[in-house]
């Protein structure tokens, strides 16, 4: 399948890697003179856990191909449209006019209407998934991450096309489990809340990454996130269908607090998915808290924690 990843984010490169590793043909499609500043390749830092339970370190050189330019009559089967939950209704709009026959998979935060966010779109060539990666591009322009073994893919109550299963089969023939939501909608708001309240708390420290092994700022995390689930009940999220996700924010603190320190300090994976985020000037997570502070005002939902670590996240971040 030749396909094309739109940007080259963390999201976008790891798993325009991993596609290319199992024989697709990928591209990245970026701005007007952004092809020679990222240079011919790409340096790749990643914990793979597709095939081994603890990971497996995969360091190297990977050379991408890149494009700036876009017509209507490509030979795309793919469009991975992966970017910061902010941008996605500009970028959505920005490439209406390219699709072409494409199917665009939406693969990422957000915290609006689904539909809405992408409503540039032809709705019935779109997609819909989450990643299940992350990391970030250190000092030296070095991608470190984390590829977790299983890709989320959802849909909203109706059966998937045969465009949305043909992406399916383009993930599992390339090493992922899929996991499926029939309520997508509800999942990615419970992702994104989930986010906001641990996120928080990074903040207050610096970043996600100052987190490692902190039992109190983790317990403040996770009653952070506790104290937004009636948000998302507010926004019309049926919890129930979603229990596995709001487990650990419902338990007792004085036993969770402790063990997601312990797993964060000792366990490969865990402690990955939040030693890669370092940034302290990362935009992303102040505007996933903002975004949820200003829907539970908006809804007149309570939600001390969370403006209790406003300070943090009220500004955007520089550059």
């Amino acid at each position: 399948m030749k396909i094309l990843m739109f940007g080259r984010g963390v999201i976008a490169t790891v798993y325009g890697w991993a596609l290319e590793q199992a024989g697709h043909e990928v591209e990245f499609y970026v701005r007007p003179g952004r092809a020679a500043a990222h240079g011919d390749a790409v340096d790749l830092d990643l914990l793979d856990a597709r095939r081994r339970v603890l990971g497996e370190r995969v360091a190297l050189s990977w050379p991408a191909r890149y494009r700036e330019d876009l017509v209507p009559d490509h030979d795309y089967d793919l469009i991975v449209l992966s970017v910061q939950h902010y941008q996605l209704a500009e970028a959505a709009a920005a490439l209406a006019p390219y699709v072409g026959n494409a199917t665009v998979l939406v693969f990422g935060n957000i915290w609006v209407e689904p539909w809405t966010a992408v409503e540039a779109l032809p709705a019935g060539q779109v997609a819909w998934g989450a990643p299940q990666a992350g990391g970030g591009f250190d000092e030296d322009g070095v991608l470190r991450g984390l590829l977790l073994p299983s890709v989320v893919f959802g849909t909203f109550g109706t059966p998937p096309t045969e465009r949305e299963l043909a992406v399916r089969r383009v993930f599992r023939e390339s090493g992922f489990r899929l996991k499926e939501q029939p309520d997508f909608r509800g999942w990615l708001w419970v992702h994104f809340a989930v986010g906001a309240g641990v996120q928080s708390q990074g903040l207050r420290r610096g970043s996600l990454a100052q987190l490692v092994g902190a039992t109190g700022d983790l317990r403040e995390a996770l009653l952070t996130t506790r104290e937004l689930l009636p948000l998302l009940r507010a926004r019309g999220v049926d919890l129930r269908r979603h229990r596995g996700s709001v487990l650990l924010y419902r338990a007792p603190t004085w036993l969770t607090a402790p063990v997601f320190a312990w797993a964060l300090t000792h366990v490969a994976l865990a402690r990955a998915t939040f030693a890669n985020h370092a940034d302290p000037e990362a935009e992303e997570p102040r505007a996933v808290c903002r975004d949820t502070l200003a829907e539970a005002r908006r809804l007149g939902v309570p939600v001390p924690r969370l403006e209790a670590a406003e300070p943090g996240f009220a500004r955007q971040a520089q550059g």
